[in-house]
């Protein structure tokens, strides 16, 4: 669903009614495609948010709060430069083109005041926000478009602002039922209603074309040369209707949502095209209908976006270890036949009497076999029978010092592979982008990816553990990552408190904290399956999850993180899947 003009004329008038002659606060850029500026007025403050994502591209009021880098980009800094305490002057839209030049009085270097304009383009993959100065110039933009990406229009510091190429269609501020009638004569006859609408209109999404073409067939599909007289007319009438909406900017907003709950569409009219495969409900305001129907689907698309190149890494490691453990119990399964040289060298021993040099195999009777069967055995014609018999037992020696060093390699390998399957999982059910930054600095320490040269970088902070109650009242601790679970495991519980891992299965350390207390066979049920829930196996049914005193959980030396040892365990079977209490309530803790 895109934001189209109409629906951005009903913003702008919300954004001018609440920030004219207000001054920019602050200026956050969260992250490469949004800006964050927080106007103060004698009234109120508030934030508004700027965002040239490709899907989502849009500017309004927000009540969202959403994380910063502890670095601030480049923009950010140029902007907190020539904006901070300007005034917002006017708002700006070329007809129902669909962007919004926001006018500030800014004071420059040597304390005159001027006029800098900063530019929401909202277009799609080609969404921008553009800086100008008071000469039109470009100081910088969100994105720089240079020749090599456009022949058309560049965007690039000093170079005059231009606005996108017009469209040459119909403006509903301007053009009545007959300009409309007109243009629509001139489309194939067989072509649908609602798209001869978009394609003559300018500044309306597909939704609204379709609901003006609903509301003519009432519920029929039209083409454009085949409309009745009365088709015609109701045309006219309801599209007179939407332009005075839009023109008087007395639109209401609306949002349609699938039985799913899950947004589908909004307008700035009413939406009824979907019949009863669709609720539709009125928003309180055009500001706050756009936060809560791309508030879920903006957050996980930040998400998605921010944990590829983690993704990434840990499936290059992971697939890099298969092979490695692979290759190594090839040559395991090689080792393995080392008896038969050390067999061999013993025949060859116990006969040097009756072997010469230059004999290329020999015939000896094996008394390690039951029936001492005769076996062959090859020689190196150019060695004597006695440096033969030393070189199979050099052979031997060395397959099994290999042996051990390959059996040694091979759990090593099966350790860091286990680890980086914990890192995957948490990294599954990261939440927020703290929880990514944590995963982040984790791998920084164990040294799967580089440090920076930067030295004013702090180490991500270990945050609080999930926190939940029971239905009976007892407190329950779930980490969200494997230096949550070292910090909640080995710091933050008591050796009293019942600690639960997920059997054999990647997942989080979960603590039943006793304070004093008896655990209920409840308490523990739902602990255990707190446990399963936030844990690889989440999908499956009848999940082992072992459990024991966090006294006899403890950590090896070197470990990595997560990893622990723990013994007089018990095992609960539970499904994830069941129910969640009445208490089971999820807490994120301070």
């Amino acid at each position: 669903m895109a934001l189209d003009g109409a629906f951005l004329r009903h913003i702008k008038k919300e954004l001018e009614d609440k920030l004219t002659a207000a001054r920019v606060d602050k200026i956050h850029q969260p992250n490469r495609e949004e800006l964050v500026i927080a106007f103060r007025s004698r009234e109120a403050a508030c934030k508004v948010l700027f965002s040239a994502r490709a899907n989502s591209a849009r500017v309004h009021i927000t009540t969202v709060a959403l994380e910063n880098p502890k670095q601030p980009p480049m923009l950010c800094m140029l902007l907190r430069k020539k904006l901070m305490g300007a005034k917002l002057t006017a708002i700006r839209q070329p007809e129902l083109e669909r962007l919004l030049h926001f006018d500030f009085d800014c004071v420059d270097e040597l304390g005159d005041h001027v006029t800098l304009t900063l530019t929401i383009e909202i277009m799609g993959r080609y969404s921008n926000i553009i800086l100008t100065g008071p000469d039109g110039k470009v100081i910088d933009a969100l994105k720089r478009v240079d020749a090599e990406m456009s022949s058309q229009r560049l965007v690039l510091p000093g170079l005059a602002y231009q606005l996108p190429p017009p469209q040459n269609k119909l403006c509903m501020l301007t053009a009545g039922s007959p300009e409309l009638r007109g243009a629509l004569e001139g489309l194939p006859k067989d072509m649908e209603l609602s798209k001869g609408l978009l394609s003559v209109l300018q500044g309306v999404s597909p939704v609204v074309c379709r609901e003006i073409a609903h509301r003519v067939g009432r519920g029929r599909e039209l083409t454009v040369r085949t409309l009745s007289e009365e088709q015609s007319f109701r045309l006219g009438y309801f599209y007179q209707r939407w332009r005075e909406a839009v023109e008087q900017v007395s639109g209401t907003p609306h949002m349609a949502v699938s039985p799913q709950k899950k947004p589908m569409d909004f307008s700035f009219t009413d939406i009824q095209q979907y019949g009863t495969s669709a609720v539709v409900r009125q928003g309180e305001s055009f500001s706050q209908l756009l936060d809560e129907f791309y508030v879920e689907r903006d957050t996980q698309e930040r998400m998605r976006v921010r944990e590829q190149d983690l993704l990434r890494l840990l499936s290059t490691h992971s697939e890099r270890l298969s092979r490695k453990i692979n290759a190594q119990k090839a040559e395991l399964e090689q080792c393995a036949q080392r008896e038969a040289l050390r067999v061999a060298g013993d025949l060859i021993s116990a006969n040097l009497y009756q072997l010469e040099k230059g004999a290329q195999e020999a015939e000896l009777q094996n008394f390690y076999a039951e029936d001492y069967a005769t076996v062959k055995i090859k020689l190196d014609p150019a060695l004597t029978p006695n440096q033969n018999a030393q070189k199979y037992y050099k052979e031997y020696r060395k397959a099994k010092t290999a042996e051990e060093k390959l059996t040694e390699q091979i759990q090593l390998a099966g350790r860091d592979l286990e680890y980086l399957d914990s890192v995957l999982d948490a990294l599954a059910r990261a939440e927020t982008e703290r929880d990514l930054a944590e995963i982040r600095a984790e791998l920084k320490e164990q040294g799967y990816i580089r440090a920076g040269r930067s030295k004013k970088e702090k180490p991500a902070a270990v945050s609080a553990p999930l926190s939940f109650t029971t239905s009976d009242g007892f407190t329950v601790l779930v980490g969200r990552n494997n230096r949550q679970n070292d910090r909640l495991t080995m710091k933050l519980a008591n050796n009293s408190d019942i600690w639960f891992h997920t059997k054999n299965i990647p997942g989080s350390h979960t603590v039943l904290l006793t304070e004093g207390r008896e655990p209920t066979p409840q308490a523990m049920e739902e602990a255990a399956r707190l446990a399963a829930r936030h844990s690889k196996a989440k999908s499956s049914a009848q999940v082992p999850v072992d459990y024991t005193q966090v006294r006899h959980v403890s950590k090896p030396q070197g470990a990595r993180p997560g990893m622990v040892i723990y013994v007089n365990y018990k095992t609960l079977f539970v499904d994830p899947a069941e129910a969640e209490k009445p208490g089971e309530s999820e807490k994120q803790e301070a």
